[in-house]
């Protein structure tokens, strides 16, 4: 029997929790989301104190209970890199050699033609740049042409944004995909990213209809293993793009954090046990990148006033986790080298489990492997750290 029923995982997408010791080879010295973002701006969060955020460790503002009412910790990204394919792929059990390939200075001109000759277009940009500033300083440009932007930043992404009025999203999406099969071998980035936008100049806006192409991950993940077991799997936001559907009994996309937190409420209506798999992106997308602090702060707290109407029965567990950090205090907008918050929190979990720092993501992954009667091969279980009796 399982000692949990359900797990509901959620990943505060880019919620780190403190450089790394290594941070400063990546230029992240310095670098603490959760706390330097207290320090700015005082943050109400009750709910994720009770847990035991601050008993990971003092953040300035935060209350730190003598006795938390979860399990807490934190975890080191094992593998090189601090992008949202690393950090979910070790969470799963893939524990990197070497970092998907970055292109700080644009893609190689023979990756360009090629795309260019394939989808019977030039493109605009091929640069690293912000998603907002690009489509506002070359939207126009886009529209009057109907050339693509292409453009990365930090992170290992080949991401194509086009106004939907010029490039429909089923075309867009097909470039995508061509992008996809031209990237591979050394310069397989880690995912390409459709960007549509709409509006006019000088209001450009993003749309919902993202779409990302991940780099399959290899067999054997923790996903695999759960669809052998027939454990259902209920993804959430972008975790389904992530991991290509595999090992996915349901599914659905998100539009912002607080779709996804409703849709997080109903998947927990309709299923009663397995996993479900949970990203919430604006703190990343909308915010750490944009180094807007008040919005990172408002939106940790708008999670945390929504962690009471989750239906937590019984045999459940909740986990909270990130993939990496984006600090929006500091002067880069891109990701950052950090630790990964984690609390465990439920009926049977034991409370005030101080489970240390983790050595890797992967220790997520095999907690929930071990729980199902599975493993993966990478990480070390903590679950009986956390089962009551």
């Amino acid at each position: 029997m399982s000692a949990f029923q359900r797990i509901v995982w959620i990943v505060l997408d880019s919620v780190g929790i403190g450089a790394m010791p290594d941070a400063k080879a990546y230029g992240d010295e310095g670098s603490d989301t959760i706390g330097n973002i207290a320090r700015r701006r005082h943050m109400d969060l009750p709910n994720l104190c009770r847990m035991g955020l601050a008993n990971i460790k003092c953040i300035a503002g935060l209350s730190r209970p003598q006795h938390p009412a979860g399990a807490y910790g934190k975890c080191t990204l094992a593998s090189p890199g601090k992008d949202t394919t690393t950090g979910h792929w070790e969470m799963v059990g893939v524990i990197l050699d070497k970092p998907f390939p970055v292109y700080p200075n644009g893609f190689p001109p023979d990756i360009v033609s090629e795309f260019e000759s394939q989808i019977g277009r030039t493109v605009l940009g091929n640069k690293a740049a912000s998603g907002t500033e690009i489509i506002n300083e070359l939207g126009e440009e886009h529209m009057r042409t109907a050339s693509p932007i292409v453009y990365t930043s930090a992170d290992s992404v080949f991401q194509i944004a086009a106004h939907e009025s010029v490039i429909p999203v089923p075309e867009l999406y097909r470039q995508c995909e061509i992008a996809r099969h031209i990237l591979s071998g050394p310069n397989e980035v880690g995912r390409v990213i459709a960007r549509p936008f709409e509006g006019e100049p000088g209001a450009f806006r993003r749309t919902a209809n993202r779409h990302d192409y991940a780099v399959p991950p290899p067999q054997g993940m923790l996903l695999d293993v759960l669809h052998h077991h027939n454990v259902p799997v209920y993804s959430i936001g972008k975790i389904a793009d992530i991991f290509l559907g595999r090992g996915i009994t349901n599914s659905v996309r998100t539009k912002n954090n607080a779709d996804g937190m409703q849709k997080t409420v109903q998947a927990m209506r309709e299923q009663p046990g397995g996993l479900i798999f949970v990203n919430l992106v604006d703190f990343d997308s909308l915010f750490g990148h944009r180094n807007d602090v008040s919005g990172y702060a408002k939106a940790l707290e708008e999670v945390d006033r929504w962690l009471p109407e989750l239906d937590l029965r019984q045999g459940d567990a909740l986990i909270i986790t990130a993939d990496h950090g984006c600090d929006p205090t500091t002067p880069s907008t891109d990701h950052s080298r950090e630790f990964t918050p984690l609390l465990v929190y439920g009926y049977n979990v034991r409370a005030g489990v101080n489970l240390g720092v983790r050595a890797s993501l992967a220790d997520i992954g095999q907690t929930v492997a071990a729980n199902f009667g599975a493993a993966i091969s990478a990480g070390t279980s903590f679950l009986p750290n956390i089962q009551k009796g």
